[in-house]
């Protein structure tokens, strides 16, 4: 960064002067799996009851408009800023969306952002309003989530640990560099829109387990397309909000290091390094590789419900400081609970969105294996640095057994991350999930992972649109999950194990198990 720029005006000239001929193809292609991930989730959290109170919101407004942006999985259409609180809100009610890794060793991972979740809705509600390219959305999106990402990584940590949810707070600035980027502003009102954003910028952790923690990335959607907005018609705002001594670094976190973002905007991508994880469960990110590691235990050493004395999973003291909820009580908060999280992989050896319904968490074998959990700070795991997420699980059996095994991170990270089928057999589950029909599912799939080659936005937003809400199709899924039967228990009891996984593997994704005597 040139000595005589702030580090705002850098921002700014990152968002207004960067090419997609500058983004890498892989990064290009990263991204795109990304933007599949937070189409299926919105479609999925649209049904989801707190999708219901956003429309039944949202009517109250009176500025429901026919030619207006798609509000995903329903037939609503609204002002861009409207559509993109609703999408936000979406993509993370199931807690199931994307989530950036960490570079610093005290930037804890998982606990960063959900990069998705504010910076897509934004692009698509403007992309969709203006008739803009596939290729201009996806740029707009990239530029918005490495602005997102780099500014998270740049914060003090106090940030988080003191209570802020990073994704609300960062998501707003990254909701403004993408409206900013397809609005066509200047530098100069680039500059403005972050100010105005950063003067938006909130969301609190103690939130976390209610609808409200979703709600903080829809906010931030919103907020980020009116700042922009703001900044177009002439709104003055302070041109160093970022660096200034009142500014965003220091009143939010108390400072920053430079080195994470002076230079660094696509120097590399984040989606290059250290990357983006993509979740195979709908919960926390950092149960994660818990879920992984106790899958594996289950399946390799045929581990059965019936036979669990005692459950102890050790972690560092930043993951039992966001899986506050140790007795969920519903699905939202079951998706903060590490002993909910082992306790249902235990008895039905899957974790999906049919398992966090609040039937499944109030189930009587659900909250008896719940007892069997010890959840608590292990030493080792504190050692290993707050940028992975370890995680050690002992599974005591009734026949004298200890398996055990650990995790540094879990399925779907970028060392171990989810195949394009995989990830199009989540975005199926989602997509069903929100009541869209199989051969719009299939097309989306289609047209995103090709999306530089679409000429218009407005084509996959078509597809998006669901007559009715989607909730009746969500409720009669989640009545479908019932107690295993005798005879399913058996049955699970042959399945096939894993190939014996190397010791040695990399430490991003590495997991080793064994069973002690």
């Amino acid at each position: 960064m040139p000595k005589d720029t702030s580090l705002t005006e850098y921002v700014a000239r990152f968002i207004v002067d960067t090419t997609s001929r500058r983004i890498p193809r892989d990064v290009m292609q990263l991204g795109k799996r990304s933007i599949l991930d937070g189409i299926g989730l919105a479609l999925a959290g649209n049904a989801a009851e707190s999708g219901h109170l956003v429309r039944t919101y949202l009517k109250t407004l009176g500025c429901a408009d026919d030619g207006g942006c798609t509000v995903i999985g329903t037939n609503l259409k609204m002002p861009p800023r409207f559509a993109a609180f609703a999408n936000g809100i979406a993509i993370h009610a199931d807690d199931y969306d994307d989530t950036q890794l960490a570079v610093a060793h005290d930037r804890v991972y998982g606990l960063l952002t959900h990069p998705t979740a504010p910076a897509l809705p934004p692009a698509l509600a403007l992309g969709e309003r203006d008739n803009r390219s596939g290729l201009d959305v996806l740029t707009a999106y990239q530029i918005a989530v490495e602005v997102e990402t780099k500014i998270s990584e740049a914060i003090n940590p106090r940030h988080y640990d003191d209570g802020f949810h990073s994704t609300a707070t960062m998501g707003t600035l990254a909701s403004a560099a993408a409206s900013s980027r397809l609005m066509g502003l200047d530098v100069e009102q680039t500059r403005r829109a972050l100010a105005i954003a950063a003067s938006q910028s909130a969301g609190l952790r103690e939130n976390f387990g209610t609808m409200t923690k979703p709600f903080h990335p829809g906010r931030s959607a919103e907020s980020g397309i009116v700042a922009a907005e703001f900044a177009k018609l002439g709104w003055t705002a302070t041109p160093v909000v970022l660096e200034a001594d009142r500014g965003f670094f220091k009143a939010a976190g108390g400072g920053y290091d430079p080195q994470a973002i002076d230079g660094r905007l696509g120097n590399p991508w984040t989606f290059a390094f250290p990357g983006v994880s993509i979740k195979p469960h709908p919960s926390g990110s950092l149960t994660h590789p818990g879920m992984g590691l106790m899958l594996d235990l289950i399946r390799a050493h045929d581990v059965r419900s019936e036979d669990v004395v005692k459950v102890r999973v050790g972690t560092n003291r930043h993951m039992p400081n966001a899986l506050i909820h140790h007795r969920p009580q519903n699905e939202l908060q079951a998706k903060f609970s590490m002993e909910f999280c082992m306790a249902i992989l235990l008895l039905e050896r899957k974790a999906g969105l049919a398992e966090f319904t609040d039937n499944i968490v109030k189930r009587d074998d659900v909250k008896a294996m719940i007892e069997k959990v010890d959840f608590s700070v292990h030493p080792l795991a504190e050692a290993a640095g707050y940028e992975k997420m370890t995680t050690i699980i002992d599974i005591e059996l009734a026949d004298g057994r200890t398996v055990t095994g650990s995790a540094d991170f879990g399925k779907g990270s970028p060392t171990n991350p989810m195949t394009d089928q995989e990830l199009a057999e989540k975005f199926r589950e989602c997509a069903a999930w929100g009541g869209l029909a199989k051969p719009n599912a299939e097309k989306i799939v289609d047209l995103v992972l090709d999306l530089e080659k679409v000429k218009s936005i407005r084509e996959l937003m078509r597809l998006l649109v669901i007559d009715g809400t989607g909730r009746a199709a969500r409720t009669r899924i989640a009545t479908k999950a019932k107690p295993p039967s005798k005879r399913s228990a058996t049955r699970s009891r042959g399945a096939t194990k894993p190939k014996a996984k190397a010791n040695d593997r990399n430490a991003r994704g590495g997991r080793k198990g064994r069973s002690n005597k």
